[in-house]
């Protein structure tokens, strides 16, 4: 009984699913905002084509 107890005041997995909840958040993120996540990654690099052309 005393085990038992001792698992369920254990708190040392709590870490490990927040970083998991944080994940998935942050996949589901990328997943929605993916069409505005490209245009704006391809602006910028074409940004930076462009100005190392005139150096």
């Amino acid at each position: 009984m005393n085990r038992l107890k001792f698992l369920m005041k254990d708190e040392s997995g709590v870490g490990v699913v927040e970083i998991i909840l944080i994940l998935v958040v942050l996949i589901g993120l990328v997943l929605i905002f993916k069409t505005q996540l490209t245009g704006l990654v391809t602006s910028i690099f074409g940004r930076i084509v462009s100005q190392s052309n005139g150096i």
